[in-house]
């Protein structure tokens, strides 16, 4: 392979000179763990080496997944900001065209609002053939003006990749064109996930018989996760099931908040506070059943997990989570901020074990079908195929 100091020298070099394999470069705002960067790793490692060159560029060089990225030998690079809109960042920008043009990028994949605000303007100006931009929340974070923002990025991009139809009909409304979007949904590694029982581990870890119900969410402990309401249906459910456990995986700023609303409710000596765990794969198939009570979702890595674990799930029907579940047939799905029906579904599936056991198993099948890591992979890939075939098609407008 040509290094970059031989190309600063000799121009560019004819591609039968060169290693064969298309330039790659992901780009992510960190490493730390989230659902955007599970699937960010869930590719990086999936992609087909024989075909991509696969580099990683970042906002900020951190996080746990970092590690993982140093021990394959997968080359970072940062480029670190105070702030979207300030001289510096320009020049950053500047130095980062600089460096797409050297290592002769031929397709840059950005993910989430910063790196597409970041990344896509440079790369058009290095003219990377090849720019694909990912958007994969409903915008409820954002501001209009940083929404209006986003969308003048992303215009200058081939294709904006979301992860859920309720993704694209957003952007769609915002003014996106339809025809540059494709819903590409997360996929799971059903070799991690798997079904039937659990070693009993998680139970021993809370001191707990192998009988008792675990009821087990996991989220960042933000406020927008719902977990609120999972709370006060604890509360509810005391009376009937006294002796369930509910069990939080995560960690956030919503945390103190959380504990101390536990402890006003009666509920802190049935609900643990588990932290980030990385071994939530062995853990899984433990729990009763799965919740997860957002207020806002788009497609939910922890709701594909459950199910491929074989765990009924309790959902609320927000973002593209009915994508995913049906009600009825792979658990329940209940209205956002609704303590009540929440309560109201997990009594069900903890008064029928058998139907909870029946949602688990067609949960399982109906992610093997449509949302296995395979076809996650084998999606984007042909995403990326077709587009280094029609890449002088790009609009500026």
């Amino acid at each position: 392979m040509s290094t970059a100091l031989d190309a600063a020298h000799a121009g560019p070099a004819p591609r039968a000179a060169r290693d064969e394999r298309t330039r790659l470069l992901k780009f992510i705002t960190n490493f730390y763990i989230g659902g955007t960067e599970r699937q960010f790793m869930v590719l990086e490692r999936g992609l087909d080496r024989s075909r991509y060159d696969v580099r990683v560029a970042c906002l900020k060089k951190e996080g746990p997944f970092l590690a993982d990225l140093e021990h394959d030998g997968v080359p970072v690079s940062e480029h670190r900001i105070g702030a979207l809109y300030h001289p510096r960042t320009f020049a950053l920008q500047a130095r980062f065209a600089a460096m797409l043009r050297r290592d002769r990028v031929e397709i840059l994949h950005t993910y989430g609002f910063y790196p597409n605000i970041f990344a896509i303007t440079p790369a058009c100006a290095a003219r990377v053939p090849v720019i694909v931009a990912s958007i994969r929340d409903i915008g409820d974070i954002w501001t209009p003006l940083q929404r209006r923002i986003q969308k003048t990025a992303c215009r200058m991009a081939h294709s904006v990749a979301v992860n859920a139809e309720a993704v694209r009909r957003r952007l769609i409304a915002e003014g996106y064109d339809p025809q540059r979007i494709t819903v590409i949904e997360n996929g799971v590694d059903l070799k991690r996930f798997t079904g039937g029982p659990g070693t009993g581990r998680l139970h021993r870890e809370l001191g707990v018989d192998a009988g008792t119900p675990l009821i087990g969410v996991v989220s960042r402990l933000n406020p927008d996760k719902g977990l609120s309401y999972l709370l006060r249906a604890a509360a509810a459910l005391g009376a009937s099931w006294p002796a369930a456990r509910f069990v939080l995986f995560g960690d956030g700023p919503g945390r103190a908040a959380l504990e101390a609303e536990a402890a006003e409710l009666g509920v802190a000596n049935r609900v643990a506070f588990l932290g980030f765990r990385t071994d939530v794969a062995e853990l899984l198939p433990e729990l009763t059943v799965s919740v997860l009570p957002s207020l806002s979702e788009a497609m939910s890595n922890v709701v594909l997990e459950s199910m491929a674990s074989e765990r009924p799930v309790v959902a609320t029907r927000v973002g593209g989570l009915p994508e995913v579940m049906e009600d009825g047939v792979h658990g329940c799905l209940v209205p956002p901020a609704d303590a009540a029906a929440l309560a109201r579904a997990l009594a069900m599936l903890l008064e029928d074990p058998e139907q909870a056991r029946v949602m688990g198993r067609a949960g399982r099948e109906h992610i093997s079908r449509h949302f296995s890591q395979e076809r996650m992979i084998e999606r984007t890939q042909g995403l990326y195929e077709r587009l280094l075939k029609t890449g002088s098609d790009r609009v500026h407008a």
